[in-house]
């Protein structure tokens, strides 16, 4: 049965909402310019410094993310709820806020920084900051993924598993993980696409240093804001940003067909 012909007007206007500013962009981008405009030094800074942390990030995810979602799992209801709403919280707190969490952390007076400062480790304003805070903020998209996908697969073959003999690791290698391998992808590539356009908390936690913490979307706005690089750098890495979103997507659709098949 076909939709409503009056909900068609609300539809098409959501679908500008999301698709007319990618337009603009695109249509103000000096298309002659972008070779030089991310060639610059500025821009391969900032991009390699993104790409790196990112990846950092994601791999901090899959390292912590994948142990907590099937704890999460596996809880009972009332825990698994409480722990969900924890771990989600990141999604609907805004990322400034993060920020300032994490420097009341670990911040030169914070409640672990204080103790890591005593002893000649400081965390805020570094590389590594940036890819705390990009973990902090992408984090909920990898375990939201691969928990559901732990939950639907249940503990049938992993029953099985420990009846013929194997260790609870050999169990969780060989028989967790392959059930979940679709959803872990899944949740890898959203974690990394995140982590890629995170902004808020690292500006607070991580600063805006040159080759340091400064990131493609810090550059971005530091250029619309009268510094660094030019506003034809700042608008092709902003064109940049959307055309790895939209491969991340493709990516993952073209891994679900894959699967599917």
């Amino acid at each position: 049965m076909s939709a409503p012909r009056w909900l068609i007007a609300p539809a098409v206007l959501g679908l500008a909402l999301v698709v007319l500013p990618l337009v603009a962009l695109i249509v103000r981008l000096d298309w002659a310019s972008v070779p030089a405009a991310i060639a610059s030094s500025e821009a391969l800074s900032a991009l390699t410094l993104s790409l790196v942390t990112a990846a950092a990030a994601t791999g901090v995810c899959v390292v912590l993310g994948v142990p907590l979602a099937l704890l999460i799992a596996r809880a009972g209801s009332r825990l698994a709820g409480v722990l969900r709403a924890a771990v989600t919280l990141p999604l609907v707190l805004p990322p400034l806020v993060g920020g300032i969490a994490l420097l009341f952390l670990l911040g030169r007076t914070g409640l672990v920084g204080a103790s890591l400062d005593a002893v000649g480790i400081r965390i805020p304003f570094t590389t590594g900051a940036v890819v705390i805070a990009q973990s902090f903020v992408a984090l909920p998209f990898l375990v939201i993924a691969v928990e559901g996908a732990f939950r639907t697969a249940g503990v049938r073959y992993e029953q099985v598993a420990a009846t013929l003999g194997a260790s609870r690791w050999t169990t969780f290698r060989r028989v967790t993980l392959p059930l979940v391998a679709p959803s872990l992808v899944a949740g890898i590539v959203l974690c990394f696409a995140r982590a890629l356009g995170e902004f808020g908390a690292t500006a607070l936690f991580a600063g805006n240093q040159e080759g340091v913490t400064r990131t493609m979307p810090l550059a971005i706005y530091t250029a619309f804001n009268g510094g660094g690089i030019g506003q034809s750098t700042a608008i092709a890495l902003s064109l940049l940003l959307v055309a790895v979103a939209i491969l991340v997507l493709l990516a993952m659709r073209s891994w679900r067909e894959d699967v599917a098949l």
